[in-house]
Formats: C-alpha cells, structure tokens, sequence
C-alpha cells in the first residue's frame, strides 16, 4: 500500500476546461457497463475478465474526454504510470498472500486452524466470533489486508466445513477488520484522515466513537441474529468427516499454530507487511517439509521426501494453484457432489498464480483512475459536490458523497481520503466545525467503502484473498455500508458537532 507521506503529498489536478458532464460520462459508461454484466450476463459479458475489459473500455472514453479538452496524451499516459506505481507495493502483497496462503494449506496450517476451529467455535456464535476476532487483530496489526490474509482465509475454511454461507463470514471478516483498521493508530488510513484535515491522531480516534461504536455494535448485533436463523449443513456426524478428512491428509498439531503468531508479533513489531507476509510464506514451507512429508509426496508425485521433492513441493505451493485429493473414504461415499466441492477447497491453496486475477484487475482499476486524474475529473467531481453544500448537513453529505464518488472512480482509498479532504478542509473551518468532523467523516465514508467496490484496490484485494465475489460479501459487510449512513445520521441530528476552538 502507499505510504501515508506519499498519500499527503497528493497533487490535485485542476482543469478549468472540464465541466462536470463531461467529467462524469466515463464514469457513467463505466458503471452502466458494469450494471449490465452483473445483472444482464451474469457476469461473463465478455468472458472470465469482464470487468477488466470494462474498466480498460472506461479509461478509453475518458482518454477520448481528455483530447476532446485539449489533455495531452502524454500527460494522460504519464499519471496512468504514476498510479502503477503506488500500487506497485499492494500488487507484491497480493502475490505474497497467495503465496502465503498455498505453503499455510501445504503445511497444515490453515487446516488446523479449520480443525481445532470446528470444535471450538458453535455456528450459532460463529459470525459473531468471526467479526470480533477479526476486529482484535485488526486493532493489534492495523491492517484489514493482512487480518484477512491470516485468520480471514481460516475462517472462510471454518464456514466451508461448517456449511455456512461464505458471503456471510467474509462479511463478518471485513466488519471485523475494517473495524480495526479505521480505530488503530497503527492504520495508514488512520494517520492520513487526521493529517489531511488537519486534526490529531488520537483526538481523531475519541471522536470516532461516536459513529463507529454504534456501527460495530449493530453489525455484532446483526450477526448474532443470522447465526441463530443459519441451519448450517454439517450436524456433527459432518463435522467428524471433516475433522477425519483433514487428519487422513495432514498431522494436526498445536505446533502449526506458531507460524500466524509468528506472523502477527513480526507485524506488531512494525515491520514491513511484505517482510512479514514473506517470512510467512517461507515459514509455511519450512513447516510444510518438517510436518507433512506425506502431504509434499502426494502434490510431486515423489516415493520419498528429500531435498528434491521436498523443494519442489514448496516451490509448487508458493507458486502454482494446488489441490490435494479427497481419500477414498470420501470419493467412494454417496455423500452429496456439492459436500464434496467443499471438501476439496479445504485442501486447495491459491499461490502466486491464484492472484493473478486480482493483479490484473488493479492493474486495469488504475488505468481508469489515472486517465480520470489527468483529465481533472475527480477534482471537478468533488467541487461540484462541494458546491451543493448550503447546510452543516449538506456538507457533511457532499464529503460522504464525494469519497464515495472517488473510490468508484479512481478505484483507490487513498485518493477518496486525500482529495475531498484537502477540497473540503476550508470549507468545515469556514463553517466553525472542528478538523476532526471532517477527518472522521473521511474515515466513515472513505476508508471502510472502498471495500464496497469490487475494481477499487480493497474490493479487489478482498475478493481475491477470500475468494468471495463482492457482490457475495456486499449485503454482508455490515459495518462498512452503514459507517456512512450512521455519519449522516449523528450529523442530521446535531449530535456532538464539534466547533473550531478560536484562540484568544
């Protein structure tokens, strides 16, 4: 991800000659291009990389809106490139997740986890207990990528063996991490709100609470509710055939629990997420080759384990999408084609190459947001906005509206923190409001969103790290679709408003 100092030293690119329709047309084809697919071809209007052609075709027309505004295409091509850039670091973390998360499945890690989980966590109590866990973890790390990258991908093997809705954990997963992200003074996003409003850190985090106490809250409150109306598919009986599975394929041991906490302390000691997902990754395969001889011998095909195959093993992991085959016991049984499809995810791990997809996406994401910032769009889109302000609500709804507007198009969090908070930042002071009402509604409506949307660098990261879909995970991310509404709730009421303290 960018770094905060990076973020802060955005340039805001101005282009007087754009009017807001024509900033606008781009992002309307682009989103009617995606509406159809969804609702209209399933998805598959242009095969398995729909969205990808989409958002190219979008960065087209607005490459067409530039020239038509005399915009060089040089200028055009030259933020597309910076954009790359500053993804350059978030598409090497998602290649390391995937790595990551192929040597944690090889070493019996995740399956651990899965196992040790299902006698441990109820399915009542489960997407509750998913929400706070993730929530804790998040608040230690400050990171939701690498909660996710850790027990996010356990916990959507849980609900696989469970037999409860995907969607719904990784719903459960992302409040819970969003959640920590947005409270953490660990958090970039944290940092950067308060540094573009120009409030204090900590003063900044206090006067979240107010909004994002009551949406946690409601979304625990919410998932306590679904988990006693699931009937999960597995009874017990499922569970042991489960539990039976993973130790037929793997040698379970407490021990495997070392790698995460592993991880987790090297995160909490500050360093470097791509450092820590790399040791990650690198313990999984040490791990692999100490505890699970059997499992490497099965994916090479080797009679025995020895430095050969026992790299090979590792390396296929790291890189490749790998699979493990059901035993006998399972194949030969009438249990239902579907149970069985579960079943093999549990023993599925991504790889480098199980990424790529993702890679792709951002890739073709900062294609459009960076031709959509050369052309001054996403300025003129958060002026107009901030024109519509007559009222103290009105303004904290164009600044919503505006971070919402900005994670559609420039498909980065980042900028729908940045950009409306150094547009708007003159206009909460000359209205008396204190820094801190605009540095949380960034966090409110810019931060937890982004996630929302399935081509911005967090949609897209999630989904892959996951393996849910966005629109599977989107009514289930409770916590980060009712942060904005709950900010213009405590706004429309007046609730603790807080004014500009003049100096005497």
């Amino acid at each position: 991800m960018a770094s905060t100092k990076d973020a802060k030293n955005e340039k805001i690119i101005e282009n007087k000659e754009l009017n807001i329709w024509e900033a606008l047309i781009p992002a309307i084809v682009l989103i009617a291009l995606l509406m159809y697919n969804v609702f209209m071809a399933g998805g598959e209007m242009l095969g398995g990389y729909s969205n990808h052609y989409i958002l190219l075709f979008g960065g087209v027309v607005a490459l067409a809106v530039g020239l038509f505004n005399k915009v060089s295409i040089k200028n055009m091509l030259f933020e597309v490139w910076d954009n790359l850039k500053k993804v350059a670091v978030p598409i090497v973390i998602l290649l390391l997740v995937g790595a990551l998360a192929g040597t944690w499945m090889l070493s019996g890690v995740v399956p651990a986890m899965v196992y040790y989980g299902l006698k441990i966590l109820n399915p009542t109590i489960f997407l509750a207990a998913s929400v706070v866990i993730c929530a804790i973890i998040s608040l230690a790390t400050g990171s939701s990528w690498t909660t996710s990258a850790t027990v996010g991908i356990a916990l959507i093997g849980i609900a696989n063996a469970m037999g409860i809705s995907v969607g719904m954990t990784a719903g459960a997963v992302i409040s819970g991490a969003y959640f920590g992200d947005k409270m953490s003074p660990l958090s970039d996003t944290t940092n950067l709100a308060p540094a573009m409003a120009g409030s204090e850190l900590f003063t900044h985090i206090r006067y979240m609470i107010l909004t994002t106490g009551p949406s946690i809250l409601i979304t625990i409150v919410a998932f306590i509710i679904m988990g006693f109306m699931i009937e999960p598919n597995q009874t017990d009986s499922g569970n042991m055939v489960i539990n039976d599975l993973l130790t037929n394929k793997f040698n379970i041991t407490p021990w495997l629990f070392l790698v995460p906490l592993i991880v987790i302390g090297i995160i909490l000691l500050k360093v470097k997420p791509i450092i820590a997902l790399t040791i990650g990754a690198l313990l999984g395969g040490v791990f692999a080759i100490i505890f699970q001889p059997e499992a490497i011998k099965e994916l090479t095909g080797a009679s025995s384990l020895n430095v050969q195959s026992g790299f090979q093993g590792v390396f296929m992991a790291f890189m490749k999408e790998t699979s493990l085959g059901l035993p006998d016991f399972i194949n030969n049984s009438s249990m239902d084609a579907d149970i069985k499809d579960n079943l093999t995810k549990l023993l599925s791990g991504k790889g480098v190459q199980g990424m790529l997809w993702t890679v792709y996406l951002v890739i073709c994401a900062m294609f459009f947001g960076g031709i959509m910032e050369a052309i001054g769009a996403l300025t003129r889109i958060s002026k107009s906005l901030l024109s519509l302000a007559k009222t103290t609500f009105g303004l904290f709804a164009s600044t919503v509206a505006s971070c919402l507007a900005l994670n559609i198009t420039a498909s980065d969090q980042y900028l729908a923190i940045v950009i409306p908070g150094k547009m708007f930042s003159k206009a909460y002071e000359d209205r008396g409001l204190a820094p801190e009402n605009l540095s949380r509604t960034l966090e409110d409506s810019g931060t937890v969103t982004s996630v929302l949307i399935p081509w911005n660098t967090c949609g897209a990261y999630q989904s892959g790290v996951l393996g849910v879909s966005v629109a599977e995970y989107f009514v289930f991310a409770i916590f980060n679709w009712i942060s904005p509404f709950m900010t213009l709730i405590i706004a429309g009421l007046g609730i603790k408003i807080k004014q500009l303290q003049h100096k005497i």
